[in-house]
């Protein structure tokens, strides 16, 4: 809902102004994971981030190594995206999330098919992003959550509600 794809029974979603694309649904400067991202299976992973910054223009071929690094993935691999795993295939969507440095990032279940040491690297990368940056995360996994959210909202009986900060229950347990 907050990237355009639909709209809500109720209620309504805000941008700001300065996020919202007339020509689009899609709000500017947002890098988002989506449930199974389409890529062009025959091309490498770089090959698939290049085409895509090419649509806007905003980074060099430099950058989109940078990020594909950064997630844990070798952007000089011949590899084919149809013969990566799971795994390889999340850091390819976080590499595209992040590549051209947006302001808000919406990960939906970011830590999805990663192994242990890419978990963190990922935490790790995700808690440096945050300076400066709005990232907005869906996980099922309580220790994602506490390491990386200031504030907590919770879907239930098909509302959002607000959990306690965890800067609040930070508080809480220091006294």
């Amino acid at each position: 809902m907050i990237c355009g794809f639909i709209l809500p029974d109720e209620g309504e979603i805000i941008i700001a102004p300065a996020y919202r694309d007339k020509q689009t649904n899609f709000p500017k400067n947002f890098g988002i994971i989506i449930d199974r991202p389409g890529y062009i299976a025959s091309k490498t992973g770089y090959d698939n981030l290049k085409r895509l910054a090419d649509i806007q223009q905003l980074i060099s071929d430099e950058e989109i190594r940078q990020a594909m690094t950064l997630v844990g993935l070798n952007p000089n691999s011949t590899q084919k995206v149809k013969h990566y795993s799971l795994g390889m295939k999340q850091k390819l969507s976080l590499a595209q999330a992040i590549m051209e440095n947006q302001d808000v990032l919406i990960l939906d279940e970011p830590f999805n098919a990663l192994d242990i040491d890419s978990v963190q690297n990922i935490r790790n990368l995700l808690q440096f992003k945050q300076e400066g940056k709005t990232i907005i995360l869906t996980s099922h996994n309580k220790e994602d959550i506490d390491l990386l959210c200031d504030q907590v909202f919770r879907i239930r009986n098909r509302k959002l509600e607000h959990a306690e900060s965890l800067s609040s229950k930070k508080a809480l347990q220091k006294s």
